[in-house]
């Protein structure tokens, strides 16, 4: 028996159809952010004081490959034993890897490593996320968002809660501020880190919910 729909054949209606509905299909998978599907591709790590350097670590144990660097060389030991890469500026840093984390102690710190003359802007690769942990000024994390963008990268901003004890067990809650449609890519960074990660909105949103936790 042939059942004829509109003059096709059905058998040739149907493979027709499961060509249309495949490659409908495989568009739909590589439209799907490469970031959250390259998982273990290098992530770079800049500022590795008492709380930066538990935290990279945190990556290393969960299979991440790090590209680090530090203003203090004798910080990177401890990474460079357990299998990270040490590099020699936050330049190179951007130049090896397209995320990148950053833990500094102050605004000048991350206004001279992200645009100083050595800086992540300076080697940032089109698309690269950039996600800075610092405990800064939210208007320099809205600066340094402005001037990634200009480069072509995502900026974020993403302060931490809790101690360097926290930091070593991966207990860290996160506030994050910046462009909601990376969030998730920059999330499944931050789990690694920490128990608990939270969007805040805009860049600068998450500085200002760390700033109103100090003070209560």
């Amino acid at each position: 028996l042939l059942i004829i729909i509109r003059g096709f054949p059905v058998r040739k209606f149907l493979q027709r159809f499961s060509i249309v509905f495949f490659s409908s299909h495989f568009l739909f998978l590589s439209s799907v952010s490469t970031r959250s599907m390259a998982s273990k591709t290098p992530v770079g790590f800049i500022g590795l004081g008492n709380m930066g350097s538990p935290m990279a670590k945190n990556l290393l144990r969960n299979g991440y490959p790090v590209i680090a660097t530090d203003v203090f060389p004798e910080s990177c030991k401890g990474l460079l034993d357990l299998g990270a890469q040490v590099v020699d500026s936050p330049a190179e840093v951007a130049e090896k890897a397209d995320r990148i984390i950053t833990m500094l102690p102050s605004s000048p710190n991350v206004i001279d490593v992200y645009t100083g003359p050595n800086g992540i802007l300076k080697k940032v690769k089109k698309g690269t996320l950039l996600i800075d942990s610092s405990t800064i000024d939210p208007s320099v994390s809205k600066e340094m968002a402005v001037a990634a963008e200009k480069m072509g990268a995502v900026f974020m901003d993403a302060p931490v809660s809790g101690g360097v004890g926290a930091a070593s067990m991966a207990k860290l809650t996160f506030m994050v501020g910046g462009v909601e449609e990376e969030y998730n890519a920059a999330q499944e960074l931050l789990t690694c880190m920490g128990a608990n990660v939270v969007y805040c909105g805009q860049v600068g949103s998450g500085q200002v919910k760390s700033l109103q936790q100090q003070q209560q």
